[in-house]
């Protein structure tokens, strides 16, 4: 049963992580171009067959290792939508889950940033169509409090979404697990930021 066609999250057996987890630290130290399927199935301690079983190709790999990071984010997301809380504490929630969720896995993150333009138009469209429901999403919460004035209409909210995406899809570049900073320290510091940025301002008596 190849890989290809599986639905997101649905990648459960211990083979299947022990296979993902080899591929992320070989894309991660060697390339994705520079990494073989043998040196895949050696880190792994499986077969090629093995392989073959669960991914139809090493881009199908690639595209895997995306869907289980967006997968769980946008889970995250529709938890914290689902609280129903005001539009500053859900910016809040959305950047702290967003920021540690992407620190907690770095490397999938630094692969795809810099292996994504291997995929073909299929699996490219999928990913850009999971990114659209998160920017969306986001895109949302600030109108909702610009509309109910608890947020400045200093920017439009699509540059918002922009600034705070475009930070996240920097993080592969520069977070370190072990550098000075913490994921929770540095999320909660970019939404003090953000909703400071979007504070209204208040006219001197």
């Amino acid at each position: 049963m190849a890989g290809g066609g599986r639905p997101a999250g649905a990648r459960t057996s211990r083979v299947e992580r022990r296979i993902l987890a080899a591929a992320v630290r070989l894309f991660a130290e060697r390339g994705f171009d520079g990494t073989s399927v043998q040196q895949i199935v050696d880190r792994a301690e499986i077969t090629k067959g093995g392989l073959y079983h669960y991914f139809d190709s090493k881009q199908d790999l690639l595209h895997e290792i995306y869907r289980s990071l967006i997968t769980r984010q946008l889970a995250d997301l529709e938890r914290i939508l689902a609280a129903g809380l005001d539009p500053p504490a859900t910016v809040r929630a959305v950047i702290g889950e967003l920021v540690t969720s992407t620190a907690e896995h770095i490397d999938e993150a630094q692969v795809f940033s810099r292996e994504m333009h291997r995929l073909d138009r299929t699996r490219m469209a999928a990913v850009r169509a999971d990114r659209r429901r998160y920017h969306v999403a986001f895109r949302e919460i600030v109108e909702r409090g610009q509309r109910e004035g608890v947020f400045a209409p200093v920017a439009p909210a699509d540059t918002v979404t922009l600034v705070v995406f475009g930070m996240v899809n920097e993080m592969p570049r520069w977070y370190r697990a072990d550098g000075p900073k913490s994921a929770a320290r540095f999320a909660a510091e970019v939404a003090d930021f953000v909703l400071a940025a979007l504070e209204p301002r208040r006219d001197p008596a």
